[in-house]
This record gives structure tokens, C-alpha cells and sequence, in this order.
């Protein structure tokens, strides 16, 4: 693969299919509705950002609104085909509707840190997921029934839903949780391994669960028989992971390249990872797969948003560096749409449908 985008020649993906709109203000976030058809970006300043499908190339029609009273640490798209959630450190967790309606689903007394929810095929069936210290609540996709508050030993730092939504998992200090949604009684599946765990991912066939970790490494356990896996050797912390749309890769921010570990062929245990391009001495700081096929795209501590084939070896720049570092990344669900955000308050969409 040809290993940095110094070799792609040309305009931008940005330049010829996107936008882009200066915000105040820190993007904290950003995530696009189920029906791909909304994106939304968050700040530290408390503004949600809107732009519809129809807007997605004039960055002056999208509409900028302040949702919490101080920064948003988490934003999901709602349990349900359009509108999004927004957890803050305002200790509110709120519903913004595709007309940009505003509503309180919680008023609770600690920052609500990380959003997460699950829908089936079909948009009728949807579980919200958030943390809030050391619980984990989850409700009805209405939001307003609480189905159970789950209790964790230390301060949840990451939640994510297995693909089916039948189990959920938490990060936290000295390694994980997993439980079953439905059950009735709830008894908590342990994961452990000392340390700092502050993020997680949940292999998209259920096989294996993975941390990142303060000591810029990657903890893993095979979910079949809770064998351990260890992946090192990143200069800095991952701050940024995600699986392939078949798992067999797990891609992840922490070096100057696109880090993916092999989950086939019996990896990560004992095979180095690949690498798929990046810029020499700028950091990978957000990572994201494409939902429909095998493409990955990756933000930089410059700016920069490359997009990689893993099959075809191909690098395309989607945005190239003069800014401050990717901190928001995220594809639509039908693969049409990439979205990204900067720590200087660029936010931008690129329109990735065929023309």
C-alpha cells in the first residue's frame, strides 16, 4: 500500500464534494442519523450543528443552536431513524429531533460522558445506553422508561452495544464489563486486566472485546473463553478504534499510520499489524469504517483526513492539513457521507454518494 498521501496527486475529496463551516469553539463530536440523512456536530461550548443531506455541500445553510449549558462529551444518533442524543457536563442528557426541537430525557447530578444506542433492521426496536460516574443507565427507545441502571467499580469510561444489542459493555479501571440487556437478573461478565482501560470496541460477530488503554496499548479478550490478547507498540494513547464492517481488522488511531490488527486467521495473537498509509510524523487521532464496504478513513493531528482501501492499496486525501487535530469522524450508515471535526472548530461533510 502505498504508504503515505504524499503520493495522491490532485484536488481534495473536500475541495470537490464537501463543506465546511467555522464553529466556536472545540468540535467534540459529530455522528449522522439512521437514516443518513442528518449530520449533527457537538462543542465544548455547548452548540449543536445540523446540516440536512440537501445542505451538505453549502456549510452557510447548516444550523448552529446552543443545547447544553457548557461543553457536550457525547453525542449518538438517537434510537430511531432521525435525531440524535447529547450527554453534557451540565449533567443533562437531551433529544435534538431532525427539526432541531430540543427535550430533556435526564437532569441528573454527574456528567453524562458516553452515549450510546442500538436499533434493529427494521427502526422498531431501540435501546439508549448512557454513563454517568460509575452506572450505566439504559432505557426504552422512547428514552423515558429505565429498563435497568447498571453499577460498575470505578468511573465507566466507554459503552458500546454488541450488533445485535443483546449484550452491552463498559470500560473501565482494571478492564471491563459485560452484561445481557433482556436479562432479568443481572449478573456482570468481568473482564480483567490491571490498568487504566479508557475505551472499547466489541467485535462486530461477537468474538472478541477490546480496550484501549492509558500505557498506549490495546487489550483484548476472546469473548468464547476470555483468552487474553495484548497489542503494543504505539508511541501514544489510542484514542480512537473501530472495527471493519466484517471484523477482520481492527483499526485504530495511535501512530503515524493507520494501525490495523488482524482478527482472522487466529490474530492479533502472535501477528504484527498492517499498516495502511499516514504522514510521516503526524499522529492518527480518529478512525472510522465505512459501513458498506472495505475502506477506512482517518483523521490527523493536523488536520488531515485520509481515506484508505484495504484491499485495493489505495490512499485518497480528503482533507489535507493546517489546523488543529481530527477530533470527530464518522461515516453514514448507508456509506454515502463522511463527516469530520477539528479541536479549532472546523466542521465538515463530504459527499461520498455516486454522481
Amino acid at each position: 500500500m502505498s504508504d503515505t498521501v504524499n503520493d495522491a496527486m490532485g484536488p481534495t475529496l473536500l475541495e470537490r464534494r464537501g463543506a465546511i463551516r467555522q464553529l466556536e469553539g472545540h468540535v467534540t463530536g459529530c455522528a449522522i442519523a439512521r437514516d443518513s440523512q442528518q449530520v449533527a456536530f457537538v462543542t465544548a461550548e455547548g452548540d449543536v450543528v445540523l446540516a440536512d443531506r440537501a445542505d451538505w455541500g453549502r456549510g452557510d445553510a447548516w444550523t448552529v443552536q446552543t443545547v447544553h449549558d457548557g461543553a457536550i462529551l457525547a453525542v449518538a444518533p438517537d434510537a430511531a431513524p432521525t435525531g440524535f442524543l447529547t450527554g453534557g457536563d451540565d449533567n443533562t442528557l437531551r433529544r435534538m429531533a431532525a427539526d432541531g426541537s430540543v427535550s430533556d430525557l435526564v437532569r441528573g447530578r454527574r456528567w453524562i460522558e458516553h452515549v450510546t444506542t442500538w436499533c434493529d433492521d427494521k427502526g422498531k426496536g431501540g435501546v439508549i445506553a448512557f454513563a454517568s460516574g460509575r452506572q450505566v443507565e439504559l432505557r426504552d427507545a422512547g428514552g423515558h422508561g429505565t429498563l435497568k441502571v447498571l453499577e460498575h467499580p470505578s468511573t465507566v469510561s466507554g459503552i458500546v452495544f454488541d450488533a445485535k444489542g443483546k449484550r452491552i459493555a463498559a470500560s473501565h479501571y482494571n478492564g471491563a464489563s459485560m452484561w445481557f440487556v433482556q436479562a432479568k437478573v443481572d449478573t456482570v461478565r468481568p473482564l480483567e486486566w490491571k490498568g487504566s482501560h479508557i475505551g472499547i470496541a466489541i467485535h462486530p460477530g461477537g468474538e472478541a472485546l477490546v480496550t484501549s488503554m492509558q500505557e498506549s496499548e490495546l487489550h483484548g479478550w476472546r469473548l468464547s473463553d476470555g483468552h487474553n490478547m495484548r497489542m503494543s507498540g504505539y508511541p501514544s494513547k489510542v484514542q480512537s478504534m473501530a472495527f471493519t464492517r466484517n471484523g477482520k481488522w481492527l483499526v485504530t488511531s495511535g501512530a503515524d499510520t493507520i494501525v490495523m490488527w488482524p482478527f482472522f486467521g487466529g490474530g492479533p495473537m502472535g501477528k504484527p499489524p498492517a499498516e495502511a498509509g499516514g504522514i510521516p510524523g503526524v499522529m492518527c487521532t480518529r478512525v472510522a469504517c465505512h459501513p458498506v464496504h472495505d475502506i477506512v478513513a482517518a483523521g490527523f493531528a493536523d488536520g488531515s483526513v485520509l481515506m484508505a482501501d484495504t484491499g485495493a492499496q489505495r490512499i485518497l486525501p480528503v482533507c489535507m492539513g493546517g489546523g488543529e487535530a481530527v477530533s470527530a469522524l464518522a461515516f453514514s450508515p448507508d456509506g454515502c457521507a463522511l463527516a469530520f471535526g477539528t479541536e479549532d472548530g472546523r466542521a465538515s461533510v463530504v459527499d461520498l454518494s455516486a454522481r
